[in-house]
């Protein structure tokens, strides 16, 4: 039955947890971008762009962000409730912790179950989108963008210098337009002054020059003679296409579809009975291509192994004249040689195959391993701020950085290693929940006994007694 207790434990919980999961997810979106903020700058996104990226990958976080938002809230309510006596106060009334947290690990539970339907049915259309919208944005080319006595070369045949820019960057001055699609003539133009501006449909970017000169030399490049012209002029129009320049064609999804971190569990579950079917098919396939090419095999008798006659055949060497060895070493040689080659290249696509098939592995514990981790974590959190008794962002938002390090770093390393192939990937994946389950075991043991696992003033009691001398005198 719901008590009031329950009611009790589960406001002081949501409060935080919502808090704080919007905060990890922020820190992990901007820690994102901080590792692709090159990729970003100078594109000339508009802010569309920019917001539809953050939401897919937002999206994308939200399963690594529950568990450390879960950690957090749980040590921060029990920590409150320690620090006001509350949780003295229950215990004193025969509730055991036990009983206590039995409302938020069904809440947990929950919990869990969501991330696991967020992870199976909307991380992999999130990833997909964010994947293929970073690709199309680490891609594109820079933003048109002059600046001030320096040559700017990044539209296709030529390269624009401009003396100085006007606070409107409409008007320029001292202007130099090098035309570089011809290394074998110099083409250029030189003017004072003049206006730059976008075309209406934003495609180009036109110059209008004033007081300039024009010069150009016409001829055939193999040839020694060459025609060099010199054309005055009050006004120069000149448009540049800015087609190529930033986000101007999306990617297809398409193209990233059979990636392992865009399929749900179903159809990781097809992809990885293929590719296991296809390994255990590759050996044999091997063994028939290379004997089929072994075209002796097809003649071996027992003749010329016969010990019975004396014109048994003892090696070989003998079966052949002097006058072919050498020809036919040659020729057993670059048979040899291609068989190798066939052989690694075998070897190389076996490999191949089984990366792939560990890393649809990986993906599928993935989405268990991430959803278990917010109930490991929870019972990591919960004890810990029974003992600890702080609330606050304080000493819980220290313990929780360190556990959440703790989880981040064993499951990256054993993801590390199922990807090598040093551990299988339901180990590699399980690694952190396997490190921390014992954690949190012994956390709640402690905690129910209302350990001073981490009171200060217990470890220096206990120093003092170490530094005690018995039978020494005061003074002495």
């Amino acid at each position: 039955m719901f008590k009031k207790l329950d009611k009790l434990v589960i406001r002081s919980f949501i409060g935080p947890f919502i808090a704080t999961f919007f905060v990890t997810v922020l820190v992990l979106v901007m820690q994102f971008f901080w590792l692709y903020i090159d990729d970003f700058v100078g594109k000339g996104l508009s802010v569309g762009v920019i917001m539809e990226f953050i939401w897919y990958q937002s999206a994308v976080l939200v399963p690594l962000a529950l568990p450390l938002a879960v950690l957090l809230s749980s040590l921060m309510t029990f920590g409150n409730l320690g620090e006001t006596y509350e949780l003295i106060a229950i215990k004193s009334a025969g509730i055991s912790l036990l009983r206590f947290m039995r409302p938020l690990f069904f809440v947990t539970l929950v919990i869990c179950g969501i991330a696991f339907l967020f992870s199976n049915n909307i991380i992999p259309v999130a990833n997909l989108k964010s994947r293929t919208l970073l690709a199309d944005i680490v891609y594109a080319k820079p933003s048109f963008d002059l600046k001030e006595g320096v040559f700017y070369d990044k539209l296709n045949g030529f390269a624009i210098k401009i003396g100085k820019k006007e606070e409107n960057d409409s008007v320029i001055k001292d202007i130099i337009i090098y035309e570089t699609n011809n290394s074998y003539q110099d083409n250029f133009i030189v003017a004072r002054d003049g206006i730059m501006r976008i075309s209406e449909n934003k495609r180009f970017m036109e110059f209008v020059l004033r007081d300039g000169w024009r010069y150009e030399e016409r001829g055939n490049a193999a040839s020694q003679s060459t025609d060099f012209i010199r054309l005055g002029f009050k006004e120069y129009k000149r448009q540049f296409d800015l087609s190529s320049f930033g986000l101007q064609q999306r990617t297809a999804d398409s193209v990233n579809k059979n990636n392992a971190r865009m399929l749900s569990m179903r159809q990781l579950n097809i992809a990885i009975d293929s590719m296991q079917r296809a390994a255990l098919l590759v050996n044999g396939q091997t063994a028939s291509e290379m004997m089929s090419s072994l075209h002796f095999t097809k003649y071996l008798d027992s003749a010329w192994t016969s010990s019975g006659s004396n014109a048994a055949i003892k090696n070989f060497d003998a079966a052949i004249p002097d006058s072919l060895q050498h020809t036919i070493n040659q020729v057993v040689n670059n048979k040899l040689m291609s068989l190798k080659i066939s052989n690694d290249i075998a070897v190389s696509q076996y490999r191949e195959r089984l990366r792939d098939l560990r890393l649809h592995q990986i993906e599928w514990h993935r989405k268990i391993a991430l959803s278990v981790a917010c109930l490991v974590l929870f019972l990591i959190g919960a004890p810990l701020g029974s003992i600890i008794r702080k609330g606050g962002l304080g000493s819980p938002l220290v313990f929780a950085i360190l556990f959440f390090m703790l989880f981040y770093f064993t499951g990256t390393t054993g993801e590390k290693f199922s990807k090598e192939g040093t551990l299988q990937p339901i180990v590699g994946m399980w690694m952190s929940t396997i490190f921390l389950v014992p954690v949190g075991v012994f956390l709640t043991y402690k905690a129910m006994r209302d350990s001073q696992l981490f009171n200060r003033d217990a470890y220096i009691k206990l120093i003092r007694k170490f530094k005690a001398v018995p039978g020494r005198k005061p003074g002495g």
